[in-house]
């Protein structure tokens, strides 16, 4: 499928289209904006909204996966040159697969957090930010490609994933290049997912023993963390903290 890069069609000069392309320049840290809600905000967790928002990260990023893999790193670029239309694999399914995998990944650390009250309006922010980001790209999309583009918009659906009507193009999959390009994204999931836990433990309530006492008093605007006038650094306090049992983790 050919491209024409230097074309500006009319839907990409929307002014949804225009806020699009703002989002669109930063949309790899925005999420990261959200998710200091349910970092900092009181919520009650347990094992099985772990096992619930682990399962959503898991298939989030499998869905995220293959779209890198088909599309390449060209995904992480954050300019309007796109050489080649990409309708095979997972794109054959859905339009958006990153932001479909992003949403549930999203999703799912908001779950682990145990912030429930949050999900609804984390479900709104995503809906208007990716909206708008959408609406930027298939507008650069419907410019350089056409009628090839609009015939694959008319065929997939943007967001809810399903079998394709038509046999679909076979193409290749990097799957190495995939892997190495979201290695970045897998070193958030570890950060994250470290903070939520350490956030569990302090919600636990107060871990005492004979030479260290660790608290966490929550209230509606936050915590705060007190801890005794011994270090917490002392190789045998670590020791301790480490031995006690945490009711919110199996």
């Amino acid at each position: 499928m050919t491209a024409d890069p230097n074309s500006v069609g009319a839907s990409e000069q929307t002014i949804a289209a225009q806020i699009g392309a703002v989002l669109f320049r930063h949309r790899g840290w925005l999420p990261l904006l959200f998710l200091g809600i349910p970092l900092v905000m009181p919520g009650s967790t347990s094992p099985f909204r772990w096992q619930i928002g682990l399962t959503l990260i898991v298939i989030g990023e499998a869905i995220r996966l293959a779209g890198v893999a088909a599309a390449g790193t060209v995904t992480r670029r954050r300019s309007r040159n796109v050489q080649r239309l990409v309708t095979y694999g997972i794109f054959a399914w859905v339009r958006n697969p990153l932001y479909v995998g992003n949403f549930l990944i999203w999703m799912g650390f908001v779950t682990i957090s145990g912030v429930l009250w949050f999900l609804p309006a984390a479900v709104l922010l995503f809906a208007v930010e990716y909206e708008l980001i959408v609406r930027y790209e298939e507008g650069v999309l419907e410019s350089i490609f056409g009628r090839d583009y609009l015939d694959y918009k008319h065929d997939t659906p943007r967001w809810i994933p399903r079998p394709p009507k038509t046999q679909t193009q076979v193409g290749e999959h990097y799957w190495s290049e995939a892997f190495k390009s979201e290695i970045s994204t897998f070193l958030q999931y570890a950060v994250l997912l470290l903070a939520f836990w350490i956030k569990s433990r302090m919600m636990a309530g107060c871990v005492k023993g004979e030479t260290v006492t660790s608290c966490a008093a929550w209230g509606s605007g936050g915590f705060s963390i007190k801890f005794s006038t011994q270090s917490v650094l002392e190789p045998k306090n670590l020791a301790f903290i480490l031995s006690q049992k945490d009711p919110y983790m199996c």
